[in-house]
């Protein structure tokens, strides 16, 4: 069931509070609005009880219309009951986080390259969030861009689904696409517009366009 819902993903929307013109809470709701089918819950600068409260919120909007994932906190997505967690290589080790949530929870591994992306799925992540594709500003951690070269290389090596994030824009992401993701995250280019609605709506109609030029391509 979990597989077949990331599947058929499209655009994965990535909160940011420090971006937002609206808050958080109106951006998911525009992009469920919009046919958005995952949401990550991104917050690293409030307290516990903050970010357990507004999550809880979060899951109210998204019950039975999307994917509700809780970047990093593990914690936080027990306490709410979210459908999973979104971890780093640097956070909670991969064997912990699905000891604590069980196999019924998605558990998403960023990765940036092939060899780590196999080892992501050796492990059992659900999928791999690949990272940076292009240069972005938006994670000052991120590190050098892989390129569209990696989603190619990753694709060859892992069967689980590749969730693009990095510089991610409505001209570049069929791009992404073609070259063997399954979706596309993208953060400033979204939450920073007046219009989160439209903007998802157009990358979400982007996204299903490359896919069917590539399945036609395949036949």
């Amino acid at each position: 069931m979990k597989n077949d819902k990331l599947k058929a993903t499209d655009f994965y929307l990535v909160t940011d509070a420090t971006l937002t013109r609206k808050g958080i809470l109106h951006d998911i709701q525009q992009a469920l609005e919009a046919g958005c089918s995952i949401i990550q819950y991104r917050e690293k600068k409030k307290s516990t009880r903050e970010i357990i409260g507004e999550a809880e919120k979060i899951k109210t909007l998204t019950g039975g219309k999307a994917l509700f994932l809780v970047n990093d906190r593990v914690d936080v997505a027990l306490a709410t009951d979210a459908d999973g967690v979104h971890i780093g290589q640097d956070d909670m080790p991969f064997a912990l986080a699905r000891k604590l949530l069980g196999n019924a929870k998605i558990i998403g591994v960023t990765v940036h390259n092939a060899d780590e992306a196999f080892e992501a799925e050796r492990m059992g992540a659900d999928y791999v969030g690949l990272s940076p594709i292009f240069a972005t500003s938006t994670k000052l951690d991120a590190g050098k861009a892989c390129g569209v070269s990696m989603i190619r290389e990753v694709r060859k090596r892992i069967h689980i689904p590749i969730v693009v994030i990095g510089g991610i824009t409505r001209e570049n992401v069929a791009e992404t696409i073609r070259a063997g993701a399954d979706a596309a995250a993208a953060i400033s280019a979204v939450v920073s517009s007046v219009d989160v609605y439209r903007e998802v709506r157009e990358f979400i109609e982007i996204i299903r366009e490359a896919k069917r030029h590539q399945d036609q391509g395949l036949r």
